[in-house]
């Protein structure tokens, strides 16, 4: 299906954010939906918003106009659009017509692979359906039900559909309650034992999942498209200095993100709340990365994480950075505590983001002497690969050492 992308630049928002990327994000967008091709992406400047068109009367005769010409079959607003506006642009323009919540939604129905997922975006759509039923299509209106003059009026369509909304969102959230249930028995299982939670955040695209896949090396889908990965996935990475992590890549953070996604993907997001450490991972190449920061940062304080929450930057994509420029921006980041340039495509910077991961989860050591049998090699080469000897003394038939390491290092050990 051909597609038209429109992004409203109303003059009281135009302080907000520059309608440009905007346009380019709109249409990253609707590239992510398969299928669907952007016949012409354009920004629509607007004094104000009219009430029930959203355009003006001129506005709307020359876009029916270019959607003619064009032959396209569904106009994506780059903003909110009421259900009465949704309701007479279609009649005016005579084609399908999704806000930017609405396309979201398709992309995440179209995404979702785990039957959280699928329950998640199902419970995001019904909320969202359920405000376009208000006096969004007039056939609605009509009356049902009634037995002669016994019955009465009956209910109305529309009350009917709100109802059948209504239990429907019931059931879902009687299924997620047991998605999370299960959730927080992984999570008390995995502080027994315990590792660390590193928790991936940041907007959609940042390379979140590339770095992930860098890391652990699983294979988790990583494209440059918007919301790539939506089910949240775990893995286990040992750190330079042998401390083990789990490391949870999460779904990808959007300016203006649906209040109905927000509130859906709570279960998934908790991931967020429980971890140890919060990496946020910024696409630093892109034109509007400090905005898309501080999207990210007040998505975060929405779910609750305390700003004290511990929490590193990762810049990256470096690789795309021009060479003048990312000189600049190395210098930057090793001037800010906390702050690491990387490219998790060819693995620049990636160590020194490890090692402080290391030390921020840095667990207590403490200092012992061990002492070995010449011919016991495998356990004095596996100290040494701890990296946790100081000092090492050869004496008759032994080998003494003097290592730093942590209970966990030491349980180990004892388990060789």
């Amino acid at each position: 299906m051909r597609a038209l992308v429109l992004h409203p630049d109303i003059k009281s928002d135009r302080d907000r954010r520059d309608p440009g990327p905007a346009l380019e994000e709109a249409v990253a967008l609707a590239a992510a939906l398969p299928d669907l091709e952007v016949a012409e992406a354009q920004v629509v400047r607007l004094p104000k918003a009219q009430p029930g068109l959203l355009f003006g009367s001129g506005k709307i005769a020359e876009l029916k106009e270019r959607i003619t010409e064009l032959e396209v079959g569904l106009v994506l607003i780059d903003g909110p659009v009421t259900p009465v506006q949704q309701r007479n642009l279609e009649k005016e323009w005579g084609v399908k017509l999704l806000d930017r919540t609405g396309l979201i939604l398709e992309i995440f129905a179209d995404r979702a692979a785990t039957r959280e997922g699928v329950l998640q975006v199902e419970l995001a759509a019904l909320s969202y359906q359920r405000t376009r039923l208000v006096r969004a299509w007039t056939h609605l209106e009509r009356q049902r039900g009634g037995l002669g003059f016994v019955g009465g009026p009956g209910e109305t369509q529309i009350e009917a559909d709100r109802r059948a909304i209504d239990e429907a969102v019931t059931r879902i959230r009687r299924q997620l309650a047991k998605v999370v249930k299960t959730r927080e028995l992984h999570r008390k299982a995995r502080k027994k034992v315990p590792y660390p939670v590193v928790a991936l955040v940041g907007y959609t695209n940042a390379g979140k999942s590339t770095l992930f896949n860098h890391l652990t090396g699983a294979e988790v889908m990583a494209k440059d498209m918007l919301f790539a990965t939506l089910d949240p996935t775990m893995r286990a990475v040992a750190l330079p200095d042998g401390t083990e992590v789990i490391l949870s890549d999460t779904v990808g953070f959007i300016s203006d993100l649906p209040t109905q996604l927000v509130a859906a993907f709570r279960a998934t997001l908790e991931e967020v709340l429980d971890a140890d450490l919060i990496v946020h991972v910024r696409d630093i190449s892109h034109a509007e990365t400090e905005e898309q920061a501080s999207d990210v940062r007040a998505i975060l304080r929405d779910l609750g994480v305390a700003e004290t929450a511990p929490m590193i930057e990762v810049w990256n994509k470096m690789d795309r950075v021009a060479p003048e420029a990312a000189e600049a921006l190395r210098a930057m980041a090793a001037r800010r505590e906390g702050v690491f340039a990387v490219s998790a495509l060819t693995g620049e910077g990636l160590a020194e983001m490890l090692s402080a991961v290391g030390e921020t989860l840095s667990p207590p050591r403490h200092r012992t002497e061990v002492v070995l049998p010449h011919g016991d090699g495998r356990r004095r080469a596996w100290l040494f690969a701890q990296g946790v000897v100081e000092q090492e003394a050869t004496g008759e038939g032994e080998t003494r050492l003097n290592v730093h390491w942590t209970d966990r290092q030491a349980q180990a050990f004892r388990r060789l």
